[in-house]
């Protein structure tokens, strides 16, 4: 396996795959790697005869009071971890690297970001937008793949892809959880132990959601106050919990098609997020 520091190493690396036919599939990341990171390197492994995964925490998509600093960084064992589920090629360049001056422009994305994590952080999905769109570039993936766990980073990387034409296909993979139910995280690591026993609850509420819908509830006001019932008495307190069209993100009152039951609850230093997607058939 090949680590890369550089913008040009980079290129290189993909120009000569190219040149002998290889495709390739890439998993971006932003490090600290767990399952859900290593399902998607092993998903793009048995599909592409080049992996590509990148790490880089990017700070265009962290706001001023966000945990940029103390995003949890340890190279070394995702260097080991990528290793053993099959990745080839390690991209790991430096913030300077990627943006060796202050960033003349920016992706703006203007549709599917006032709903979910984008309501509380303004700003934040360009950043995404952006970052992705440049690695697109260097890395010239044929499949990208992602975690559905961050629904709406995929919502917009594909409507990204769709505006800008841009050759790749994206890849959603399902969410990889703990035994008992709770979404991996690389913020996981900063729950107490009381937090960590709780916060199950936040899937078994969205699966009481889809419980709801199936049963014939179909507004979703009233789903949604039933749902919050559920989370009463947490230690946490919840950001959002709302349901959309997926994946456009709009928002109807009366439930059809496919939809996103959505939620993120803040901890005393974890934000933890999870959802899922189901088609509505009245």
């Amino acid at each position: 396996m090949k680590i890369i520091e550089t913008i040009q190493a980079i290129r290189k690396e993909v120009k000569q795959a190219k040149k002998e036919d290889k495709s390739i599939g890439f998993v971006p990341t932003m490090g600290y790697l767990h399952e859900g990171h290593l399902s998607l390197i092993s998903e793009a492994r048995k599909k592409h005869d080049l992996v590509i995964i990148s790490i880089f925490v990017n700070p265009l998509q962290f706001g001023p009071n966000e945990d940029f600093e103390r995003y949890p960084r340890d190279f070394e064992r995702d260097e080991r971890l990528a290793r053993k589920a099959g990745a080839d090629v390690i991209f790991y360049p430096s913030v300077t690297e990627m943006y060796p001056k202050e960033t003349p422009m920016t992706i703006r994305v203007t549709k599917g970001v006032d709903v979910l994590c984008g309501a509380s952080r303004p700003g934040h999905f360009d950043g995404v937008a952006t970052v992705v769109m440049k690695l697109f570039q260097l890395v010239q993936p044929d499949e990208a793949f992602f975690g559905q766990k961050d629904a709406q980073q995929v919502a917009i990387i594909m409507n990204m892809v769709e505006t800008f034409d841009i050759p790749v296909t994206i890849v959603a993979c399902p969410t990889i959880r703990e035994e008992d139910g709770l979404a991996k995280s690389s913020r996981n690591v900063y729950l107490t132990e009381d937090e960590r026993e709780e916060a199950p609850f936040l899937y078994e509420t969205l699966q009481y959601g889809v419980k709801l819908i199936r049963s014939g509830e179909y507004n979703r006001q009233t789903v949604i106050h039933k749902m919050l019932a559920k989370l009463e008495g947490g230690s946490g307190t919840v950001d959002y919990l709302d349901i959309f069209l997926y994946p456009s993100l709009e928002k109807v009152e009366e439930l059809s098609g496919q939809i996103i039951l959505a939620i993120a609850y803040q901890y005393k230093h974890a934000r933890l997020i999870d959802n899922l997607i189901m088609k509505v058939d009245q």
